[in-house]
Order: C-alpha cells, then sequence, then structure tokens
C-alpha cells in the first residue's frame, strides 16, 4: 500500500504539472507532439490515458488511426497523418504512427521493401520540417521483455474487460518477436536525429514507465519555472537512443 501511495501522490504531482504547463502552451501557442511507439502490450495505452486525464478535451487529441482505406494507400504516405497535427496550443499524442511502415507493415509485409526503404529516407526530412515550423516533437519507444510481453497478452485473452485491446496482431507477436527485434533496431538507428531523437522507456513496470514518461514530457515541453520542479527520469528507465543501446542489453533483444 506505502508503494501506491507513492505512486498515487507523485502521478498527481506531475498530472497537476501538465495542467500548468498546458495553461502555458495555451497561451503561448506552443505546439507539442507525442508519438508512442512499441511492441504490443508495452503499455502505450496507460500511458496515454494517464497524460490525458486532466487536460483539457479542446486541446488534448489522442490519435490511432485505422489502417488505411484504399485511397489513403494512393496518397503520400504522410498525408493522413498531417491532419491530425496540433494547431496553437495543442497537444497531440499518436498511438502508433507513421512509424508502422518501419515495423509491423515491414514484418508483416503490408509494404513493399521500396516503400519502407523510402520511409525510413523520409521520416527524418518530415520531422526536421516539422521542428524547423514551430512543433515540438517528442518520440517514445516503449520497451518491453518477451515475458512480460506473454504474460500481458495472454491477460487480454482471459479479461472480458480487455477485450476491446486484443487485435488480429496480437497472435503473432511472439511467433515473429525476432523480426520485430530486427525493425526496430534499423528504426531507430535510421531515425534518431539531433531534432527528432528518440527515447527508450523501459516498460515492464507499467507504473515506473509511466511517471517517467511524464517526467520526460514535462522537461522536453514545460517551461523551466514548471520543469524545475519536476525530477528528472530515471536513466534507468528513460534514456536517449544510441547504437550502444542494442549491444549492451537495454533494449531487449
Amino acid at each position: 500500500m506505502a508503494k501506491d501511495d507513492a505512486y498515487d501522490r507523485e502521478l498527481e504531482h506531475l498530472q497537476v504539472s501538465l495542467v500548468k504547463y498546458q495553461q502555458h502552451a495555451i497561451e503561448a501557442g506552443d505546439k507539442a507532439l507525442v508519438i508512442f511507439e512499441g511492441r504490443d502490450a508495452a503499455g502505450k495505452d496507460g500511458a496515454i490515458k494517464r497524460i490525458v486525464e486532466h487536460l483539457s478535451i479542446r486541446h488534448t487529441r489522442a490519435v490511432a488511426l485505422p489502417k488505411p482505406s484504399d485511397r489513403e494507400r494512393s496518397e503520400w504516405y504522410f498525408q493522413r497523418y498531417t491532419d491530425h497535427l496540433p494547431a496553437a496550443g495543442d497537444l497531440v499524442l499518436f498511438n502508433r504512427s507513421w512509424y508502422n511502415r518501419a515495423g509491423v507493415e515491414r514484418v508483416m509485409g503490408f509494404s513493399t521493401p521500396a516503400e519502407q526503404e523510402a520511409f525510413l529516407r523520409d521520416a527524418p526530412v518530415v520531422e526536421a520540417m516539422l521542428e524547423r515550423n514551430g512543433l515540438k516533437l517528442v518520440k517514445l519507444w516503449l520497451d518491453i521483455s518477451r515475458e512480460e510481453q506473454a504474460r500481458r497478452l495472454e491477460a487480454r485473452r482471459t479479461d472480458p474487460l480487455k477485450a476491446l485491446k486484443i487485435s488480429p496482431l496480437d497472435a503473432v507477436a511472439q511467433e515473429k518477436w525476432a523480426d520485430y527485434s530486427a525493425a526496430r533496431d534499423e528504426m531507430l538507428r535510421r531515425t534518431h536525429t539531433g531534432e527528432a531523437p528518440w527515447a527508450c522507456v523501459v516498460t515492464d513496470d507499467k507504473k515506473t514507465a509511466r511517471l517517467n514518461i511524464l517526467r520526460h514530457l514535462l522537461h522536453a515541453f514545460a517551461p523551466p519555472e514548471i520543469a524545475k520542479a519536476v525530477e528528472p527520469p530515471d536513466p534507468d528507465v528513460l534514456f536517449l537512443f544510441s547504437p550502444d543501446v542494442i549491444p549492451d542489453g537495454r533494449l531487449n533483444p
């Protein structure tokens, strides 16, 4: 109980700080985008829920796009995402994003190798353009161990309250673990840039991951007078990507 109480107190403090940040962002006209990526069951939904819980409905959107229509497949790949980018004062959270092309589409064969290569070439250019035009961007890779993913996927299958979380792709998440690892590694290496870096989050402990994600967002987006009251993220839980994190074991192989 003491551990849960400490979590609740820290979560409330961070959520109050997020409210203060959003009040500032609305007044200043700041535009912020958070990209959540990670394996199935890595905790994206739960983290997003804690971020948006007390924020303005008018200025906060969580976006989880369905598979593209035939018309959308004929468009420029980034086109259907640009409609959801933030306007002044907005915070937008992509629950999966254009990085589908470097992850599930690659592993499941939903796009061609040429399309995947074009994406890896173009994504850093698009993100740099967004940053140069005043959008603040945070990219999060939520990393989970194979064992913990298996446990959470089984919980989805047996808990009727989690029925809406079940996806046809869940069935192959474990089977194609190594393929997803290879796709993740190439994606992070090729799209981690100074203007749009990746932050990696260890998510086997959901509550610890959530607190560190909120801390990271506040330090990335909030003005100093708000951010200074927030502890920095624990570097053992949330850390910027570098090529070293793949061989040294900080990301699950």
